[in-house]
């Protein structure tokens, strides 16, 4: 079993234990996904990232995960394959050569990619 299986399989049963399955449903896990990601930046607002508390960070980070990997189970998602194929999106939208040590949006990019790449990407 791999290891994002296991924390599945863990996810699972801890939600199964008190009968929370019935609001487990892809909608609100999205939503609880999306607030816990916003719990997460409550760790750091007003401050540097060096003055957030680490152990908060965990909590929230862990949380993101939990939710996200419940989500992708929703949908039977493969969560190695999407990350990879993601990725491999993302490296035609920011081709190194051109996106390296830059925080421009691949639309900004878009005028170094062949035509036909860039109305793709949009």
């Amino acid at each position: 079993m791999s290891e994002i299986a296991e924390l599945q399989h863990a996810l699972h049963t801890f939600r199964d234990e008190r009968d929370w399955a019935q609001f487990h449903n892809p909608k609100d896990l999205a939503m609880a996904l999306s607030i816990e990601a916003s719990e997460l930046l409550e760790c750091y607002l007003w401050k540097s990232s060096e003055q957030a508390d680490l152990n908060a960070v965990k909590e929230e980070l862990a949380d993101v995960f939990a939710y996200a990997l419940m989500l992708a189970d929703q949908y039977d998602l493969d969560v190695k394959q999407i990350v990879l194929e993601k990725m491999a999106k993302n490296a035609v939208k920011y081709p190194v050569e051109h996106a390296k040590g830059s925080a421009e949006k691949y639309t900004a990019l878009s005028s170094f990619l062949p035509q036909s790449t860039a109305k793709e990407l949009k």
